[in-house]
């Protein structure tokens, strides 16, 4: 049976992501231990909260993380999206997995526009197809809840969203993806992108 991950480092909705996996047809597990994330068939890093906590809770499973990138497909939510990348600028400047290239940034202040972002906004998906994203049309609706978002680059970045700028709600470097949205809080559109996700490991 496939062996789906969900990264237990004491930051994020560890019972929603579950959920949201086991509706799309798989029966995930939770764990910090870093021999079971290793052997995993897929792992989830979701998470919720500042982007230097998250790191420094991770800890010892970064290693495993980052060792296991190509091997098995790496899903980040949220905070473990963010997580993914080279570099964020939350609360000075702090290092992450860098399985993605690029920073996290906040959001710049423009009128109209509340920080953190919140609630439902489109997708808009570039000319190439991504398998995460099979079957689900552009300008779907999704859920977000974040203050800062990926500046990485065209390549890595497989949808977008407009906010006060436009920005990376979806990347992917090799067979590692991650959704700024919350998959798990976006009814029959997120479900879909999950089961996709399983489909590919």
């Amino acid at each position: 049976m496939t062996k789906i991950v969900i990264v237990d480092y004491g930051l994020g909705n560890l019972r929603s992501v579950f959920r949201g996996i086991e509706k799309a047809g798989a029966l995930p597990v939770i764990s910090s231990d870093p021999e079971e994330v290793s052997a995993a068939d897929g792992v989830v890093l979701p998470g919720v909260g500042a982007f230097r906590e998250g790191m420094d809770q991770l800890g010892d499973l970064s290693r495993v993380i980052t060792g296991m990138a190509g091997d098995a497909p790496i899903l980040g939510i949220c905070l473990g999206m963010q997580m993914l990348m080279e570099w964020s600028e939350e609360h000075g400047l702090h290092r992450g997995l860098a399985l993605v290239p690029g920073t996290v940034r906040r959001f710049p202040h423009k009128a109209g526009f509340k920080v953190p972002h919140m609630g439902w906004n489109t997708l808009e998906f570039g000319e190439a197809d991504d398998p995460l994203f099979e079957g689900i049309p552009s300008h779907s609706y999704v859920y977000f809840v974040h203050s800062y978002y990926a500046d990485t680059t065209a390549s890595c970045t497989i949808a977008t969203t407009g906010y006060s700028c436009r920005f990376a709600s979806a990347i992917r470097k090799d067979g590692s993806w991650g959704v700024q949205f919350h998959p798990e809080k976006s009814g029959a559109v997120g479900l879909r992108i999950l089961e996709n996700y399983i489909g590919m490991i």
